[in-house]
């Protein structure tokens, strides 16, 4: 892992997220990643499934610079519905840890009232820290 986890002292383990990572390595800045396909289609309307495919669009890049899901350091989730995203949060565990792990970047969810792309209801963005000796 190149970018290990900060604890706060008598702060409660944090649920989902890390409070912060340091990172190691090359930095991979990741373009905010919507839950389309390859060909610019979306297969679906709902956040869970635009979420999985918008994360497997981050995993992508990330993969494509040689990296790994754990090389992940943070992560910026928008949603264009609040509630959904609070209504699916037990629908979403299965979907990060398909794809992630136990891994958690440290975190922010912030709700927007649209993207760029009319269909889309999420984007993620994400830095991460490439382990130096790989190379794309």
């Amino acid at each position: 892992m190149s970018a290990d986890e900060i604890f706060v002292p008598h702060w409660p383990k944090p649920k989902g997220y890390a409070n912060g990572r340091m990172g190691i390595g090359r930095p991979l800045h990741v373009a905010g990643q919507i839950g389309w396909d390859a060909q610019g289609h979306f297969a679906s309307r709902a956040l869970v499934d635009q979420f999985a495919v918008a994360l497997d669009n981050v995993l992508a890049v990330v993969r494509a610079a040689n990296g790994r899901p754990s090389d992940i350091a943070s992560m910026t989730v928008f949603v264009t519905n609040i509630e959904e995203y609070r209504q699916s949060q037990r629908a979403l565990s299965p979907v990060w840890r398909d794809r992630m792990g136990s891994h958690y970047p440290a975190m922010a969810l912030v709700a927007v009232s649209a993207l760029v792309e009319r269909e889309a209801v999420v984007e993620i963005l994400a830095v991460a820290y490439i382990d130096p000796g790989s190379a794309p």
